[in-house]
């Protein structure tokens, strides 16, 4: 007996001694100077006499960082938003490409992202405060009417755009999530959907999340999910992850009720305005089953590429996924007037 209870206090005594461990190596990881939010503290603000380049961009009481292309081009106005967990960074392809080709676009980084957008209630990461941010972010660049592109938890946005605001968007792009409400039924009824989504579990535990993606450097980021990204992406996106809050901000996407909740609600699920969806069929986080249920929620102009690739399709195919891009907006381009403003 007295044996086990030493065993049994060894064990308390390791596991204690490896929680402080972690806990330690991921508060050491942290940057507690924020070099990244005195870096963005010093990029200029938007206004009528901004050209291209990285800025700060006032919108619905937030302070957002922002890339913005095209500024003085007299063509449509193309919205941008990003996913988890990275930034408007992951777009410079498509940004340095559509600008060229005369079209005017913004990407910011999202709330939570941004140091100046980071409140810390949990509620304010509901989906109509964050469909709220994209809006005031295309007022402030002045788009009356734009195209919509996202990818990951910003095309969560961007399908609440497309459905919600077709007064002001033109055509969507939803890069690997497929309609919301095929994906929402596909996590309450489609096994492998579900088994695809396990991972959502543990970014919605407390504490749990952020001591691993931030232990010993973030070495899960740096070895794992930015092991194939280029360089500059990959120093951008570990400087946004080091600030203290800012795992915690980008994780509260996953931990307010915007799948299964009431901020999901959608009155009328059919998409009318013109479609590109792209998808890698290797994706980790997306089953056929939801890709191929979005069909019947979709009742206007529908172009589908399936890629032999996974879930980072901007960094895996950009070639390919800027063309398409491209070519689909000059189809829409062609068939409606340009836009002023």
């Amino acid at each position: 007996m007295a044996i086990m209870k030493v065993a049994l206090l060894l064990v308390v005594g390791l596991l204690i001694l490896t929680t402080l461990v972690v806990v330690a190596g991921a508060l050491l990881s942290l940057d507690r100077g924020r070099a990244h939010r005195a870096a963005t503290n010093e990029l200029p603000e938007l206004d009528a006499l901004s050209g291209d380049g990285l800025v700060r961009v006032n919108a619905n009481g937030q302070e957002f960082r922002a890339r913005v292309a095209g500024r003085h081009n007299s063509g449509p106005a193309l919205l941008l938003l990003h996913g988890f967990p990275v930034t408007s960074a992951m777009y410079t392809p498509l940004i340095d490409a559509a600008a060229a080709a005369g079209y005017r676009v913004i990407a910011f980084d999202q709330r939570g992202y941004s140091p100046g957008a980071r409140p810390t209630e949990l509620e304010a990461y509901q989906l109509p405060h964050l469909v709220a941010d994209a809006l005031g972010v295309a007022d402030a660049m002045g788009f009356d009417r734009f195209h919509v592109i996202a990818h990951d938890w910003g095309s969560a946005v961007g399908w609440m755009l497309a459905l919600q605001h077709t007064d002001r968007v033109q055509s969507y792009t939803s890069l690997s999530i497929p309609h919301m409400e095929a994906f929402r039924a596909g996590i309450t009824g489609d096994p492998d959907q579900q088994r695809r989504s396990r991972y959502m579990i543990f970014f919605r535990l407390p504490w749990l999340p952020e001591l691993a993606f931030t232990f010993n450097r973030l070495a899960l980021l740096r070895t794992s999910l930015y092991a194939e990204m280029s360089e500059a992406e990959r120093a951008e996106y570990l400087a946004v992850f080091a600030e203290p809050g800012a795992m915690t901000a980008a994780l509260n996407w996953y931990r307010a009720p915007n799948i299964s909740g009431d901020a999901m609600a959608i009155a009328d699920p059919m998409l009318k305005i013109p479609f590109l969806f792209i998808w890698g069929n290797q994706d980790q986080a997306v089953s056929r089953n939801s890709v191929d249920g979005q069909r019947r929620f979709i009742d206007g102009e529908f172009t589908e590429l399936e890629l032999d690739a996974g879930h980072w399709l901007m960094e895996e195919r950009s070639d390919v996924v800027v063309a398409e891009i491209l070519s689909f907006l000059d189809r829409q381009s062609s068939a409606q007037p340009p836009e002023t403003g």
